[in-house]
């Protein structure tokens, strides 16, 4: 007898959840959040394929906005100056490695413009634009569980890779259930980037202190909408 289709698989969660975050973590840094969502991208183009029109156009007018004394004030509005705070409170310079609004906002003024790149990346963009909240992408079938915060263990790698070189004890990772996946704003691992055949993305963001959840789940939403659209 014939055993039948096999049963479909399990809708993934596609609203916004609040990430773990490891004990000492959470002492040290109460009020950091990771939320995240999962997107199942309904786009014809693959995520690393050059932006489409309206993506294009959307960074156009992103461009207008991000000019002159706005440019180089961006690092004084509430959201930004948050991210500022925390990068010192973590033992980062932001003047030296600069929050990511200040990054791409310094970008656009050296390029003169907010210019098209590929679609995935281009999402993630306007979502920071758009919020001043940053948002990552992983592709969804490598992660194993929930995302959280915790602080590396020495010797243990970036993602399930053996090629990537060991990480030193203490810094702060996002990880799933066996790995640490992203240095906290930082490097995503290699083996966990999505790829021109991934469909199915988990996105994640970063909120600090004086930063509302609800501008991290706005980020998340954002590109969310971009990406499920077909």
């Amino acid at each position: 007898m014939s055993a039948g289709p096999p049963a479909p698989e399990a809708p993934r969660d596609r609203e916004p959840r609040l990430g773990w975050l490891a004990r000492e973590v959470e002492e040290e840094l109460p009020q950091l959040r990771l939320i995240s969502c999962e997107v199942r991208v309904e786009r014809s183009e693959p995520v690393t394929a050059r932006c489409p029109r309206d993506v294009q156009a959307r960074l156009q007018a992103l461009s207008n906005r991000f000019h002159g004394a706005r440019a180089i004030g961006i690092r004084r509005e509430p959201v930004p100056a948050a991210y500022r705070v925390f990068f010192r409170q973590i033992g980062l310079d932001p003047d030296v490695v600069r929050t990511p609004i200040e990054e791409a906002v310094r970008e656009r003024m050296l390029r003169g413009g907010f210019l098209p790149g590929e679609l995935l990346e281009d999402v993630l963009l306007i979502a920071l634009l758009d919020t001043g909240i940053p948002v990552w992408a992983l592709a969804a079938e490598t992660v194993d569980g929930p995302l959280g915060i915790r602080s590396s263990v020495e010797g243990e790698r970036l993602g399930r890779s053996a090629d990537t070189p060991p990480l030193p004890a203490g810094r702060l990772v996002i990880a799933d259930a066996s790995a640490p996946l992203a240095i906290l704003f930082g490097e995503l691992a290699p083996a966990h980037r999505p790829l021109a055949s991934t469909r199915e993305l988990t996105l994640f963001a970063v909120a600090v202190a004086g930063v509302p959840g609800l501008y991290a789940e706005e980020a998340l939403w954002s590109a969310q909408a971009a990406l499920e659209q077909p």
